[in-house]
């Protein structure tokens, strides 16, 4: 029989073929009340799937005593109860690596649109402002200071995107890397004082929770620029709309949101910022490679008991 394994979101089709070839899958998110299936089945469930955005939490594993394993679709395990998982033996797959590129990509389209104001000025040719007068001037990216908040496996990769453009990088983690070759900065307040753009990679979670606050934002200033394709949690949403508002500092590009889809509604008035739907991984490619993985993930497991990619 097909080990059971239970979908807890919806994903995409990439991986529907490979998953229904080798598992009897079931799809929780398709459950009028899932709560409810998972009382009357959980036992059912040797394996659950799911994505890093939406993840699983402590009480549907406690309704799932049979479940041995998780192959989440996605880079962050902010959603994942990593610690609950340990302490029952289950294991925790997830899709490290085949997204960094794209990630890396999308870090730095932002930091070229929002500094020449690519977004803003295609919506001034659309508008017909063109022909009223020519567009303003905007900032230059090249050669200017790149700081990094989190330079693990896709910052390294932003790290490498900047020396194509002559950027100095700096970095601030919880703790200095010696294998790399960037200046660490001990507090994110000194590298935002220091950067002309400080691009935001790090993990979310609770102890990154809205770790850049209204006092990193006066510390970048006025003519510096913001990044994120991490959490949304990871800044101080209110803090930021303020900064955009006041010209605290001069503009951002975001990938993520605090409470996505919803969208700061005072945000979609401002032409100093480039608001994407975190779409950072979203290419085919990558999305494939991640699909892929999340497969291997399981075959590994029924295999041999462990999985590829653990966190």
């Amino acid at each position: 029989m097909k080990p059971k394994i239970l979908q807890h979101v919806h994903l995409p089709p990439l991986l529907a073929t490979p998953l229904h070839a080798h598992y009897d899958v079931h799809p929780l998110w398709q459950e009028a009340d899932p709560q409810a299936f998972l009382s009357a089945h959980g036992e059912e469930f040797s394996g659950y799937l799911t994505s890093a955005r939406f993840g699983v939490d402590v009480a549907t594993l406690d309704k799932m005593p049979a479940l041995k394993v998780i192959s989440s679709f996605g880079v962050g395990t902010d959603a994942l109860p990593l610690e609950a998982a340990r302490a029952r033996g289950i294991a925790v797959g997830y899709t490290p690596e085949v997204l960094n590129d794209c990630v890396a990509d999308t870090a730095f389209g932002l930091v070229l649109d929002v500094a020449r104001r690519l977004s803003a000025a295609d919506r001034f040719v659309r508008r017909g402002d063109w022909l009223q007068g020519q567009y303003p001037l905007a900032t230059k990216v090249s050669g200017k200071r790149l700081g990094i908040l989190g330079l693990g496996r896709i910052g390294q990769v932003v790290a490498r995107r900047a020396s194509g453009f002559d950027m100095e990088v700096r970095y601030h983690n919880r703790r200095p890397n010696p294998a790399v070759p960037y200046t660490y900065e001990a507090t994110l307040e000194s590298l935002a004082s220091w950067a002309d753009f400080l691009v935001v990679v790090s993990a979310g979670g609770p102890e990154t929770r809205k770790l850049v606050s209204a006092d990193v934002l006066r510390a970048l200033g006025p003519k510096g620029f913001l990044v994120n394709v991490s959490r949304g949690s990871v800044i101080d949403e209110e803090a930021l709309v303020q900064a955009l508002e006041s010209g605290g500092i001069a503009g951002a590009g975001l990938d993520v949101f605090e409470a996505e889809p919803n969208v700061p509604a005072r945000l979609l008035t401002l032409d100093n910022v480039v608001l994407l739907p975190h779409l950072a991984s979203a290419t085919f490619e990558t999305r494939q490679a991640m699909a892929d993985l999340v497969v291997e993930n399981l075959d590994a497991f029924y295999a041999s008991g462990a999985v590829r990619t653990s966190p």
